[in-house]
């Protein structure tokens, strides 16, 4: 299956831009439980990841796996760990002397599991610390085994146009974005993985609409994106005119931008992505935990011409 918003055509990325001034904000997913680790994931204007901890799989030789005890070895257990705030989170000034932090707590954890047990789960809270109240969560070497970060931004939009890379006047203009920039995936690789692959924990974010303010006074429009079969990558028909397309997501500019800035109309994106997670092979599918709103703006010439050429 390809996403629908995936087309291998002309792309205008050259002169979109991306606009992160009002970020959504951030939404979280019940604690996941992959392998030996145990995550809590976020999904933003800016990007999505997770935070998990148990640190690295084992993957012996089949004796029992250690405990969370004896990876300790003695050493105390510090159950708290702050992190930089996830970009695209706005929050008020920090009183003096404070910053902010994001401080995640493992909370109902066992030492003696390998795993940190079944009801061991993360807890997230956004802080301002002083320095005394950031000493209450040290951050020593042997800590670092037990917790795991992973991040992926979005791409940059490149919107794609048909059937021709600038519109024309009374001939309908098909929108959708290329599927490098409308799909990103991100995965814990081997750190998630205990005895084999198949608890490895997999984010995807993925466009699911698109609504487009055509820059010319008239509405805005919404197109809902998806999957299409692989024969049909983009949902426009090369063996058919404009006008005999099933595609809806599309605008028929009725005059020319000759008398707008520079020539071209002022196109406003505001594209939805929805973030989904998979663990392993056997989990019954992808399962979203949350949606954001990305605005880019694009600048588009449509020429005044009668004819359908291109």
């Amino acid at each position: 299956m390809h996403n629908r918003v995936g087309r291998g055509l002309v792309v205008l990325s050259a002169v979109l831009a991306l606009l992160m001034a009002v970020p959504a904000a951030t939404a979280s997913a019940d604690t996941i439980h992959s392998g030996n680790t145990v995550c809590s994931m976020y999904v933003n204007s800016v990007g999505f990841g997770a935070y998990c901890s148990s640190g690295q799989p084992y993957l012996g030789t089949g004796a029992p796996p250690p405990t969370w005890r004896e990876r300790l070895d003695g050493r105390p257990f510090i159950p708290c760990r702050d992190f930089e705030i996830p970009g695209g989170v706005e929050l008020p000034e920090a009183p003096e002397g404070k910053r902010w932090v994001l401080r995640i707590t493992i909370t109902d954890y066992r030492l003696d599991t390998y795993n940190g047990g079944p009801r061991a789960h993360l807890e997230r809270a956004y802080v301002p610390v002083n320095p005394a109240e950031a000493a209450q969560c040290p951050q020593p070497d042997y800590m670092d085994y037990f917790w795991y970060t992973f991040r992926s931004t979005y791409p940059e939009p490149a919107l794609v146009v048909k059937p021709t890379f600038t519109p024309r006047v009374n001939v309908p203009a098909f929108f959708s974005l290329t599927k490098e920039s409308s799909e990103q995936y991100k995965e814990t690789g081997e750190l998630s993985g205990y005895f084999d692959p198949t608890h490895n924990l997999t984010m995807r974010g993925m466009v699911v609409e698109m609504t487009i303010d055509p820059g010319d006074g008239t509405p805005p429009f919404t197109c809902k994106m998806g999957t299409t079969p692989a024969d049909d990558p983009d949902g426009y028909d090369e063996t058919q005119d404009p006008f005999h397309q099933m595609n809806t997501c599309k605008h028929t500019y009725k005059r020319s931008s000759a008398n707008q800035p520079d020539g071209m109309y002022t196109v406003k994106l505001t594209i939805t992505w929805a973030v989904a997670y998979w663990i392993g092979r056997n989990a019954g599918g992808w399962h979203e935990i949350g949606k954001a709103n990305v605005h880019a703006v694009q600048r588009l010439p449509v020429q005044e011409v009668q004819a359908i050429g291109g």
